[in-house]
């Protein structure tokens, strides 16, 4: 700790070069201004470090951006990567990113990303960051308190006193009025932008400051009775099981040596779906659970649907094609009226990749049910990277739990007599 680096090369970075001067300009004018002159010498373009010969002219700090890029690929100390939310692979700023982490990671050096909240439809650099599991990355993301609402005015205000908390130069009400005013044209960018939120626009099936709400994680006894939802995937959509016990109380559970969740990404596994982890899974939920009533999308899984309905019982193990669209609209509703319905008791463990998940599910248009005369909808996603699996199985188990509810699950087992 406050030692000179032997070797320090360090880049600052952004899309463009002015968002670099956004760092870079406060940085020369705390040089020119303090005791910093004497280390740091500002030359046209880049920073010199004065090293311990006073000489060493590859000890720099570099500018880098989408039009600046010769210098990806030298061993850094150190990346800043301003606004790393607007990096994508159009603009190839997630490949500059990509590099720079690698070239650190052989110098042992870090990397530092600021941003404001993305649009999860541009699969950033930011996003990705956000989502990656890797346990060495510390992430700060003050989220204002899901219940208010962005289009509220009163509301609002308070998200911008909790998003710009520790932040006194900033005038709340000039940001009110630039985000009052954007709220006209684009609400979902005024909502990332002043509010902090991650929204991706229109047709957003849930409404996450209400799923937010629902959260309440807890523990459960071996053998609580549980219902399971399934969706399947191959090589290319995810595979997810959720659990949802008979007094509404979703999660996802875990397995196997290693405690892991029954969450599977083909990338994670090779490309492909490990279908031999899953029936490991399925095999201990079982074993841990008492579980009544459990609905399997087939596709991908039909055989080994009909292996689990024939070890398990088929009136247990059941097939629940999500393809149906009257049914699946009918489950699609129930499952977000109870999500939205303050009194209902259904909750969840406030899994992060189900909410990820739950977030990029968007409305797809059916038409009118000739019944109701109301729209029918399923669910779809924005674009490919948007997976929204997690979220089908969450429906589904909470569609297994209402019909095993129906069906008496909920009734006393009558004890058994043998007489001799």
């Amino acid at each position: 700790m406050g030692m000179r680096h032997p070797s320090p090369l360090i880049q600052l970075t952004a899309n463009s070069e002015e968002q670099v001067k956004n760092v870079y300009r406060p940085l020369s004018a705390m040089i020119r201004q303090g005791p910093l002159s004497e280390l740091l010498l500002i030359r046209e373009g880049f920073i010199r470090i004065v090293g311990e010969s006073g000489d060493d002219e590859a000890d720099r700090i570099d500018v880098v951006s989408s039009s600046a890029r010769s210098r990806l690929g030298n061993p850094i100390s150190f990346a800043v990567q301003d606004e790393s939310g607007t990096y994508t692979t159009t603009n190839k700023m997630v490949e500059v990113a990509e590099t720079q982490r690698r070239s650190a990671a052989g110098m042992g050096g870090r990397s530092l990303e600021t941003t404001n909240a993305w649009n999860p439809v541009e699969n950033s650099t930011a996003q990705r960051t956000f989502e990656a599991k890797s346990d060495d990355v510390f992430k700060f993301f003050r989220q204002p308190p899901a219940h208010l609402s962005y289009k509220n005015k009163r509301e609002r205000r308070q998200i911008h006193e909790h998003v710009y908390k520790g932040s006194p130069w900033v005038d709340l009400n000039s940001i009110e009025a630039e985000a009052a005013e954007l709220m006209q044209s684009d609400a979902a960018q005024a909502e990332r932008f002043f509010g902090n939120r991650l929204v991706a626009g229109d047709g957003q099936w849930m409404d996450m400051p209400k799923w937010a709400t629902k959260a309440a994680k807890r523990d459960l006894p071996f053998g609580a009775k549980v219902c399971l939802g399934f969706d399947g995937s191959d090589n290319d959509d995810f595979t997810g099981i959720r659990l949802e016990t008979l007094d509404y109380y979703q999660f996802t559970p875990t397995y196997g040596a290693a405690n892991r969740r029954t969450l599977w990404e083909p990338k994670a596994w090779g490309g492909r779906i490990p279908k031999d982890e899953v029936r490991a899974a399925v095999e201990e939920i079982c074993a841990k659970y008492n579980v009544v009533r459990a609905y399997l999308d087939p596709q991908f899984w039909e055989t080994e649907i009909d292996e689990w309905a024939s070890k398990y019982g088929d009136k247990v193990f059941v097939k629940w094609p999500t393809n149906r669209i009257t049914s699946m609209w009918a489950s699609l509703e129930r499952f977000q009226g109870d999500v939205y319905d303050k009194d209902a008791r259904f909750r969840h463990d406030d899994d992060d990749q189900v909410k990820i998940h739950v977030a990029n599910a968007v409305i797809r248009a059916r038409g009118l049910d000739p019944a109701t005369e109301k729209r029918r909808y399923f669910l779809g996603k924005l674009t490919d990277h948007q997976k929204f699996d997690y979220a089908m199985s969450s429906v589904l188990a909470h569609e297994a739990v209402c019909d095993a509810i129906a069906g008496g699950a909920l009734e006393e087992e009558p004890d058994e007599y043998v007489y001799f």
